[in-house]
């Protein structure tokens, strides 16, 4: 920082700084952090509420998701405020259709989208150590539809430095 830059009573903030050395306690890594998206396809009963199969990790900074039962479990000193995404591209428009966060086995976000194939969902959760989050999906097309190859679901999330 120029010596200019600092004024008798305090440091101007509408100045601009070049920093050229270390600054430290700015900015942090979000861990833990992950990303999955399905392996294939799955077929989704209309009028039925059913638990997305999201079994392929992409990254998990800390061994969090558990992809052999698609959910995202808080490490153990962990807790705090994450920030969590999920997305579904249906195979046809279903009207209408729904993603649903749910928190240790129970509805906690959901969102409800129309005339449309894809659906998504995000939200900033307060989450403990253990709880665990979990992609439920609802279709009312009149017949059984889904997706029917691979990457067409994620489900992603960063804990918030707070």
């Amino acid at each position: 920082m120029a010596i200019d830059k600092i004024q008798s009573e305090s440091i101007n903030l509408a100045d601009n700084f070049a920093f050229t050395g270390t600054v430290s306690g700015a900015g942090g890594v979000n861990t833990p952090n992950f990303s999955a998206v399905n392996s294939g396809s799955q077929s989704i009963s209309h009028d039925t509420l059913t638990k997305c199969s999201i079994t392929t990790e992409t990254y998990d900074s800390d061994s969090a998701y558990d992809a052999s039962n698609s959910k995202f479990v808080v490490p153990s000193g962990k807790g705090g405020k994450y920030n969590l995404v999920a997305s579904i591209n249906w195979d046809v428009n279903v009207n209408p259709n729904v993603i649903r966060f749910f928190k240790n086995g129970s509805e906690i976000l959901a969102t409800t989208w129309n005339d449309t194939g894809q659906s998504y969902i995000v939200g900033t959760l307060n989450l403990s150590a253990s709880d665990y989050i979990e992609v439920y999906c609802y279709q009312a097309s009149g017949g059984s539809t889904g997706w029917g190859s691979a990457n067409r679901v994620y489900f992603s999330g960063f804990k918030i430095i707070e």
